[in-house]
């Protein structure tokens, strides 16, 4: 029997938005949740495994870097398949995580609201 849970990878969102998203995708969805808190560990992990939707924060928590480096790595290296989706109220950061090639995020004002558990859905079932 295999595991019918989509594998997501959250980065660099602090402990309670960690939660407050897991939460949200446990209530909704059968998910695999893998958490990194920087680049370079999120590289790692999708050279390891295969995951169905990475989810990065604007700023990474732990160091405060800009989450687009991920988008723009994960562009360059190959690994544009994976959808990447921005975490962001501001819609300037939507727009240029747009523009490096991820998919339409959400803000964590946002995170129970039905329109994105409908975007989430396209990704994870």
């Amino acid at each position: 029997m295999t595991d019918a849970r989509r594998c997501i990878l959250d980065v660099g969102n602090c402990d309670p938005d960690h939660s407050n998203i897991r939460g949200m995708l446990e209530a909704n969805f059968e998910v695999q949740i893998d958490r990194v808190m920087f680049v370079a560990d999120a590289v790692a992990q999708l050279q390891q495994k295969r995951f169905d939707l990475v989810m990065v924060n604007r700023l990474i928590f732990d160091d405060g870097s800009d989450g687009g480096e991920l988008i723009r790595r994960m562009q360059k290296d190959g690994f544009a398949d994976t959808p990447v989706m921005m975490i962001s109220n501001y819609a300037e950061s939507q727009q240029a995580a747009l523009a490096d090639g991820a998919v339409q995020g959400f803000g964590k004002g946002a995170i129970c609201d039905p329109s994105t558990i409908k975007l989430l859905s396209s990704y994870l079932g």
